[in-house]
């Protein structure tokens, strides 16, 4: 938005002074009354004892309409998203951040660090009871689908506040990004997320930093993934049984609420299925992913996302992303499939692009985006995949993700075998069960098919008010 026109002094005919470089940045008047800032200051003082005044699970405060003009605010906004943003992706984090705003000479910009800087500074200083020095690190930080800053407790040496300063449109819940802040055990270890913060246009937030202040921006995992497989100390029991027998199943793996959207969204008769042939090789339906719901296409996104990729690294031990894993750890070398599957299917190749964060002296070298192929199939009467000699053999961890299979039983078919190459043993069977996410690392010499779904899968599913299961599949290279 423009600057403020210019007027001419009534009384000289000169321009104005004061308004030469368009309105100035001013908080709200509210914070200046010493009622306001002695209630603060109590409340805050609190923390030490059992009685913290909205400073559960540390010391927080979030203020509504920080910045007094509407005007202003959306004049920031402008101006920020006019910086070029940097891709920042590493094992904590993934968004786009904009270079240090300490040195931008754009007149909002440089009137909201002077602010911070100064004013505001001296307010939280005497508030909080602290001598914070005149040094202060400012950036703007962009987030979208996906993008997602994991728990962490923000001490670095010299840092005492952290804030963030919102400039969002009307937001809701259901669209992430909360600031969830987690409660702490004995030994000052995060627990789980007791309070979530809901963006605000012009809300700032801000709380003193500490051993116990972690917290993190929500992202479509935790929207999406039962929360037990997104805890540290269950990902570690998960990798070690997966280690040992290269595969795992993981039921009620997505959250009830989403499994239901999606379950009842994929029985949609506008949603396009095409057979996929020849007959000879296999033949099941898959989508046109044009004509899905929002709910189904987000859960494609999820499953292709780079969020996904670390979360699946830290489940099975396997370097699925580059961030993860021994840095000198070799490629494998048969090398990667960008175009076919284990079943010789056609897929939808889903790949992250990833950017190191580059201000770490540890950083990893970018060894290309991670990459994974998948479908998401309709399975009925009649549907199968075969063995055939055009599959291309290689190492992959296969996951599939089964909806709308409740009491199926292994006499229906449909489900998926292993065996090794030239021999009828069977290596593994993975049956279809609802909402359970199975996992299985397959070297080149493994192959693996979808047994034909004979009749007798009929009355199943027609109890179930369907004709048909579904399944993503995906499969993710290291």
């Amino acid at each position: 938005m423009p600057a403020k026109k210019r007027q001419n002094d009534p009384e000289t005919g000169k321009k104005n002074k004061k308004e030469k470089r368009g309105e100035l940045a001013v908080i709200n008047s509210d914070l200046r009354d010493e009622s306001v800032q002695k209630g603060m200051r109590d409340a805050w003082q609190r923390k030490e004892s059992n009685i913290h005044l909205d400073c559960e699970p540390f010391p927080h405060c979030q203020i509504t309409h920080f910045l007094q003009s509407k005007i202003f605010v959306e004049s920031l906004q402008a101006e920020l998203l006019q910086l070029n943003f940097n891709s920042k992706s590493n094992d904590l984090y993934k968004f786009q951040q904009s270079d240090d705003l300490r040195e931008r000479k754009e007149h909002h910009i440089s009137q909201i660090r002077s602010v911070i800087f100064g004013e505001f500074r001296v307010w939280l200083s005497e508030v909080l009871q602290v001598d914070l020095e005149a040094t202060v690190d400012i950036s703007c930080a962009k987030y979208e689908h996906t993008d997602v800053l994991l728990c962490h407790d923000d001490e670095l040496e010299g840092r005492r506040v952290a804030f963030i300063l919102y400039l969002v449109p009307p937001w809701e819940v259901k669209d992430g990004g909360t600031l969830d802040l987690f409660s702490t055990d004995e030994h000052c270890q995060p627990v789980s997320v007791v309070k979530s913060l809901l963006p605000c246009w012009n809300s700032l937030v801000f709380f003193e930093v500490s051993p116990v202040s972690f917290h993190q921006v929500e992202s479509l995992l935790f929207e999406w993934v039962n929360e037990m497989y997104l805890d540290p100390c269950y990902q570690a029991r998960v990798q070690q049984e997966f280690e040992e027998s290269s595969e795992i199943c993981l039921p009620s793996f997505l959250q009830e609420e989403k499994l239901r959207q999606v379950r009842s969204a994929l029985q949609l008769s506008e949603i396009q299925w095409e057979r996929k042939g020849p007959p000879n090789k296999r033949c099941y339906g898959c989508v046109d992913m044009q004509s899905v719901p929002s709910c189904v296409q987000e859960c494609w996104e999820l499953l292709s996302s780079e969020s996904f990729f670390i979360l699946l690294s830290n489940l099975t031990g396997l370097r699925l992303h580059y961030l993860c894993g021994d840095e000198d750890e070799s490629e494998n070398e048969d090398g990667k499939s960008e175009t076919e599957n284990g079943d010789g299917e056609g897929n939808t190749q889903a790949s992250a692009s990833t950017t190191d964060a580059g201000a770490s002296s540890t950083e990893k070298k970018d060894k290309g985006p991670p990459t994974c192929v998948g479908e998401l199939r309709r399975w009925t009467h009649g549907d199968y995949t075969l063995l055939h000699d055009s599959v291309k053999r290689e190492y992959a961890l296969d996951l599939q993700l089964h909806m709308g299979c409740a009491g199926w039983k292994s006499e229906f078919g449909g489900f998926t075998s292993y065996i090794a190459h030239d021999e009828d043993e069977e290596l593994l069977t993975v049956y279809p069960k609802d909402n359970s996410l199975a996992l299985v690392y397959r070297d080149k010499d493994t192959l693996k098919f979808i047994k034909h779904i004979n009749n007798s899968s009929s009355s199943q599913l027609s109890s179930q008010n369907t004709t048909a299961f579904y399944d993503f599949s995906f499969n993710y290279y290291e």
